[in-house]
Order: C-alpha cells, then structure tokens, then sequence
C-alpha cells in the first residue's frame, strides 16, 4: 500500500529530504535515494520532486548521480540569491571504503527546473588537527554579508561536533572552528548521541535553535535539538531537547516556506512495498515554535498549514471516506480509536503528560502535552503534540476509517490529493 499524500519514489530507496526550496511558487524537493534498490546502499543519488506544496510532490529525473570522482552522492542543501545564476547545491561526495569521511562538493543548475547538474569543485574537507572519524551533510546559511556552512562531524572520543566554514562568495570557505560539541557521555536532559548528522542552526521566535539527527555506531535514533543564543559562529545551549520518538522519524531537513517560516519535514522509516520495489516515505511539513519564547524552551513542531489545505469536509460521527484523514482530539484523558475494516488500525489513551499508543501488538508511550493530533495516509500514521512528534507503519483493513473518542472533543477530516483552497 502507496500512500497519498506523502512522497514516496515510484520505484527504489529514499531516505533523508533535503534543498528544500520554494521559488517561483512551487516548492523543489531533494532526497537521498538508491534507485535500484529497497535497502540502502553508498552509492546514493540525489533524486528530485516539485509539485506546488509538499503533499503535491511529482518526481522526476535524478538530479545527481555518482561519478566523476564520487561513489556516494549524500545529504547537503541548496542555497540561492537574488540572481538565480548563482544557485549553488552543495553535497556530501563521498568514497569507498571509507565513506563516513565526506566531502563538500558544489553542484551547478543547467536549466531553470533543477532538473540537470553540473558537478564543480571540492570546497571543503575535514579540517587537519581535529580527530574525526565522520564527516557529512552540509548545510548553509547566510551571515552578515556572507555565509556560513555547518556539518556534522565525530571526533575519535566520542564527541559530537557541529563545524563551521564562512565565505563571502559561496566559492572560497575558510574552517571557523567548532560551533557547538557535547560527549555521548552526556544524558541529562537528553542524550545527544556520538554524531549529529545534518546540524541544522535557525532562529525560531528570536531563539536560537541547533536541530539534528542523533547517531551513533550505525544506529540511528531521533531528532533531537539544542535550543540558546548564538554569535560569530559559536552556540550556547540553554537547554536540549528530543523532538521525535518512536523509530519513525529521523533526517529532519530545515526550509523555509512561502511564508519565511522555518520548517521541518523528516524521512520516515518503516514504511515500504518491497513487492511493488519502493521503501522510504517523507513526513508532512511542520512549522517550527519555541515555546513562550525563551532560550531554554521547548522546540514545537506543528502540522504545516498546507496540511490544512487538504482537508475535505468535517467527517459526520467520525466516519471518513477513504484512507487518508487528519484527526484532532483535544482531552486530558481517554481513549480515541481509528478502525479500518472493522479492525483497529491505532488506539491512542491519554495518560498523564503521554499518549499510550498501540498498533496491532506493538505499544509506545510518547510525551503529549495539548491536543493531539493524528495524521493518517494509507500506511503511515504521524503523531503530534507540543511535546513531540511519533510516526509509525500501520496496516488498515478495508477502503475507510472510522474514528471514536471515549472523552474529549474530536474532529476528523478526510485528506485529499487536491488542495481544498483551489
């Protein structure tokens, strides 16, 4: 089962989203992708979608491929000016054997869609003097007059690294040093992991927000996020934070949308049709908040506005039309059911500060705090609340679904392919 609305590649492997742009009113997706295959393996590419929101996504050609000196195209960004002649995407050019040590390469649009590249020039290596045994994902942004690129690195002693590069002129970068570290040792609040992989650094509500993905020794885990103050390529950490549970979500990728607004979208795991030869799907945009809008507040993500957009109308007595329905529930306490075929698809009870989540046998406590929020699409069910965020693989059974609350207001809306604002 193919869901609707969240992107999946027609055939092969996705994992992280990322050059998320919106231009000429349309938003440009990139993704790491292995097209011959479900699993994943070195020697990705770029694949490239666009569509006119993020649950509107047609793909299209494979933008970068391995080669010309390259066995792995890996995660990086887009980053564009005022003249569009100066749209650069910067990536992760990686080797064998030894593919955790990356590159920064830039790669160059040859027509207007994003659709062809041009490879460039190697801009960035790790820097000598520091012991790193990973080193990836780079991502840009811009600073006073000029810019500044972060990745994600390992030092040997078990310390993840956010490293930092400024250029005036996106062509020549000089290594500014580290932004922020902190040992895996470290678990309180949170435990940050041995390698932050795609460090992402923004200012949310006039807070400065680092997020990433927290890895170590080929596990992946979650999204998680320091939130503080930051100057001349340095970061303070109020606090830190987890931002996703559940072994759904990993690969956040920061854009900004037609708004300005700073927005995640993240690379589900779990959800696949090996017979059909796709694995990988893409979560649903979220807004960014901090909350009440001080350094060490909680980082929000939300369910993005477009989402709205696809609302078809209010279900009566809980009973939508077809697989996909964005649900809200609003209690502090209860249990809100969504049956497909007679069978339950996902129960969720409200406990206190969490939601006990059950899917067929399997059960999750994830943190909730105000109402909670169910996306559902086919085989993916996305879960949030101000307290985080929790997707899983579901398996409905029949050609609807029906939802009940024991306690609460609730209200759920079918999804739909078109935008319910056109």
């Amino acid at each position: 089962m193919r869901p609707t609305l969240h992107f999946t590649a027609t055939r092969g492997w996705i994992n992280d989203p990322h050059g998320i742009t919106f231009r000429n009113g349309r938003y440009d997706a990139f993704f790491q992708y292995v097209p011959d295959s479900t699993t994943w393996a070195p020697g990705c590419h770029w694949g490239h979608a666009s569509g006119s929101d993020l649950l509107s996504l047609t793909e299209g050609p494979v933008a970068i491929a391995p080669g010309d000196g390259d066995d792995g195209i890996w995660t990086g960004c887009i980053v564009t000016t005022e003249d569009p002649a100066d749209t650069v995407a910067f990536y992760t050019a990686t080797s064998e054997p030894n593919f955790a040590m990356g590159r920064v390469r830039a790669a160059y649009p040859l027509d207007e869609d994003w659709t062809e590249w041009q490879k460039g020039e190697a801009v960035v290596e790790a820097p000598a003097g520091v012991d790193l045994t990973s080193f990836r994902d780079p991502v840009v942004r811009r600073e006073g007059e000029g810019w500044r690129m972060f990745l994600g690195g390992e030092h040997r002693e078990g310390i993840a690294m956010a490293l930092s590069w400024t250029s005036p002129d996106l062509r020549t970068w000089t290594y500014g040093g580290v932004t922020l570290e902190r040992s895996r040792d470290e678990t309180d609040p949170v435990w940050m992991g041995a390698l932050w992989e795609c460090p992402q650094f923004v200012s949310v509500d006039g807070v400065e927000v680092m997020v990433s993905s927290v890895w170590e020794g080929d596990v992946l885990h979650y999204a998680g996020y320091a939130t503080g103050s930051y100057a001349d390529g340095r970061f303070d950490a109020a606090s830190w934070g987890r931002l996703t549970y559940g072994e759904g979500y990993y690969a956040p990728s920061l854009f900004f949308d037609a708004e300005g607004m700073p927005c995640l979208v993240f690379w589900i795991r779990g959800i696949a049709d090996e017979a059909a030869g796709w694995a990988g799907a893409h979560s649903v945009p979220f807004r960014l908040s901090v909350l009440d809008g001080r350094p060490d507040g909680a980082l929000v993500a939300t369910p993005h506005p477009d989402v709205d957009a696809h609302r078809g109308p209010l279900a009566v007595d809980g009973a939508v039309d077809g697989l996909a329905a964005d649900i809200v529930w609003q209690g502090a306490e209860g249990e809100l059911r969504v049956s497909s075929g007679g069978a339950d698809v996902v129960t969720v009870n409200r406990i206190p500060d969490a939601v006990r989540v059950r899917i067929g046998d399997a059960e999750a406590t994830v943190p909730a705090a105000g109402p909670v929020r169910l996306i559902l699409d086919g085989p993916v069910l996305e879960l949030a609340s101000e307290a985080g965020l929790y997707a899983a693989a579901i398996a409905p059974r029949g050609a609807d679904l029906r939802v009940t609350a024991s306690v609460g207001d609730l209200a759920a809306y079918p999804l739909m392919a078109g935008r319910s604002d056109r």
